[in-house]
């Protein structure tokens, strides 16, 4: 027997010590058993201790060469028995067995705690998302579909809807393959879910069913609780978001700033200031802002780059009868498959822009081998007799606008893609309203469009037009409403896109249905919009506390820097420091603008993403305050 299967058995005879830990994993659907997690645990709490074991014999050894024997009061009398090293190893043994048992029970502790802190964002996602699938519920029961045939196109869509569509995969699964009833199967997701707020809708649900009462009632007034709920869970998301905006700034704007000042003050003298900045600069700020971003990734919604999954299905209605190609038509066949191959190239030299526009990341096949070829230029031309600092010097302007080459392109065509998806989303409700009116007096989804045309919705007229465009050639209405889909791809026009297409096969009368979709798409407007309110004001302060962080270090490199470096090179000499190293202000002065490079780049994917929930548009941030760091320093060096 192995030792994972010895372990297992271990575990299952000690199952209910980890009971709480079973019941995150399930709330966390995490996809692994308790036996599986626990062996994962054991073996990197092992590695954990081993890490830190070894990382606490350096350290002790490093103490150690500082003569730490001399330093430890001997109350026993070792060294009288034992020779005077013995009490160092003592030392080097007892430090690494104590950095072996902290770093296990940390690792241990991590990855206990683990599943818990994943339930607790998964609910948090949940509550944020749940408004939106209640009213697709609400809808689809209105259309006339089952409880089943509803959860079943929620899981379907779980990409559209979020974390509280995924709950009902598991509702699917134990109806599917455990055959499980719709009663039970909704109970043991009401006992598992993560969140308080989807348990208690749960329950309710249950309950409506049990008593036989109105489902299309109870539908419409969980809608409006959520939508007014809504608006709380958002005020609560806010504010979990202005704590963490205060804590990047303290952390790692204030900071770094405190750092520096203090070896300013301090004089310099010495590698040791130095090499804390550079762990500051080069380790501290950039491992601490992904944390906080992956942070803000596990909590946030996501507002943008939605994919549709669809299913290619083969005709073959008539597969017993011949297909005889007629002789002659392999020219145009040939020319056929010509012009296919080449369309979409010709398109995109037709309009380049457009191709841009509708999707941003097309710029990167032109901006990263311009850029490439930027760096390698520029590294050719430094003359190979110049000094490490002053190459870096030169260099890493290079590099920083090799970088803009790449990013301020694609920060260019997301904000207008951004700005047209703004605009179309803005203009989705007062869409819905009037397709809801037109359908109510007997139109058809088709027929209410072409009447659509000619109304001035900004934007979105023009999609409209080319939904209507695509219907004259022959497409269905979900064919020609995925295809407005893909161009936007967002969340908000997936969600109602899904809810139209999924009524639409119900029922020719969907009048109501699409007032429903109408209000949630009103709804989540305004909570985008108190969203961008909220948050402009950290907006500002990112903005502010670079720029104090920029003053302070151009005060410092133009006034206080020449001066310092001076005294303490004096100050070394007159004492005469052994082995004392004076740094010199080039390579501060590196170190400080390199700092700011990187608090550059991360305050401003950190902006984006919390004031408009999407990395991609803090690019845009990144590129200003990137541009204002390398006018500022090569105006002061």
């Amino acid at each position: 027997m192995n030792a994972k299967a010895s372990l297992s058995t271990w575990i299952r005879s000690r199952r209910d010590n980890y009971a709480t830990l079973h019941d995150d994993l399930i709330s966390a659907r995490s996809g692994v058993t308790i036996e599986h997690y626990l062996f994962q645990t054991y073996v990197i709490t092992l590695f954990s201790g081993i890490f830190c074991a070894l990382a606490g014999y350096i350290t002790a050894d490093a103490v150690a060469t500082l003569e730490v024997s001399t330093t430890i009061y001997d109350i026993f009398g070792i060294s009288r028995v034992f020779p005077q090293y013995v009490p160092v190893l003592l030392f080097r043994l007892t430090f690494t067995v104590v950095a072996f048992i902290a770093g296990a029970i940390l690792g241990y502790q991590v990855m206990v705690s683990f599943p818990g802190l994943l339930k607790g964002h998964r609910a948090t996602r949940i509550n944020l998302s749940l408004h939106n699938a209640v009213a697709y519920m609400y809808a689809m029961q209105r259309g006339g579909a089952e409880l089943s045939t509803i959860f079943a196109s929620l899981a379907e869509n779980a990409s559209i809807f979020g974390e509280v569509a995924v709950e009902f995969r598991q509702f699917m699964r134990d109806t599917e393959y455990f055959g499980y009833d719709l009663i039970t199967a909704i109970k043991h997701l009401a006992e598992t879910t993560p969140s308080e707020k989807f348990r208690d809708f749960l329950q309710d649900l249950l309950s409506v069913i049990d008593s036989g009462a109105s489902m299309g009632e109870f539908f419409s007034g969980r809608v409006k609780i959520y939508q007014e709920e809504a608006r709380f869970e958002l005020k609560q998301f806010i504010a979990t978001l202005e704590f963490v905006a205060e804590t990047y700034v303290t952390l790692f704007v204030a900071g770094p700033l405190f750092l520096i000042i203090i070896m300013i003050v301090m004089g310099l003298i010495g590698g040791m200031g130095l090499t804390t900045l550079a762990v500051v600069c080069y380790g501290l700020i950039p491992i601490g802002s992904v944390l906080f971003i992956v942070f803000l990734s596990m909590i946030s919604e996501k507002v943008e780059g939605v994919e549709r999954y669809i299913k290619t299905k083969v005709l073959e209605v008539f597969a017993d009868v011949k297909v005889t190609k007629k002789a002659g038509e392999e020219a145009a066949f040939a020319q056929l498959k010509y012009y296919d191959r080449i369309r979409k190239f010709r398109d995109f030299l037709r309009n380049p822009f457009a191709a841009f526009i509708l999707i941003p990341d097309r710029t990167f096949y032109v901006t990263i081998p311009v850029a490439i070829l930027y760096a390698l230029f520029s590294f050719l031309s430094v003359p190979a007799y110049l000094t490490l600092e002053t190459k870096v010097l030169i260099l890493d302007d290079h590099i920083v606008i090799a970088g803009l080459i790449v990013l301020v392109p694609y920060a260019i065509f997301h904000q207008l893609w951004k700005r047209k998806v703004m605009g179309i989303e803005s203009a989705i409700p007062e869409f819905l309203d009037r397709m809801a009116g037109i359908n109510e007096i007997g139109l058809t989804i088709a027929q209410g469009l072409a009447l659509m045309v000619r109304t001035n919705l900004g934007v979105l007229s023009y999609e409209i037009k080319r939904i209507k465009k695509d219907l004259d050639w022959g497409a269905n209405i979900e064919d020609a409403l995925v295809r407005f889909e893909h161009r936007i791809r967002t969340p908000a026009i997936a969600r109602t896109v899904t809810l139209i297409t999924k009524a639409s096969y119900m029922s020719g009368d969907i009048g109501e249905i699409l007032a429903i979709a109408a209000s949630d798409a009103r709804m989540n407007e305004v909570l985008k919009r108190e969203r961008t309110t909220s948050m402009l004001i950290y907006l500002v302060i990112v903005y502010l506390a670079f720029g104090v962080f920029l003053f302070v270090i151009g005060v410092i490199l133009t006034m206080f820097l020449p001066l310092l470096v001076g005294q303490s090179g004096q100050m070394a000499a007159m004492q005469g420091v052994a082995g004392a190293k004076v740094v010199s202000g080039e390579t501060f002065a590196i170190l400080v603008y390199h700092a700011c490079l990187v608090q550059a780049l991360f305050s401003g994917l950190l902006a984006g993403y919390m004031g408009e929930g999407s990395l991609n548009a803090g690019v845009k941030h990144s590129c200003i305050l990137l541009i204002i760091a390398l006018v500022v320093f090569n105006t002061l060096m």
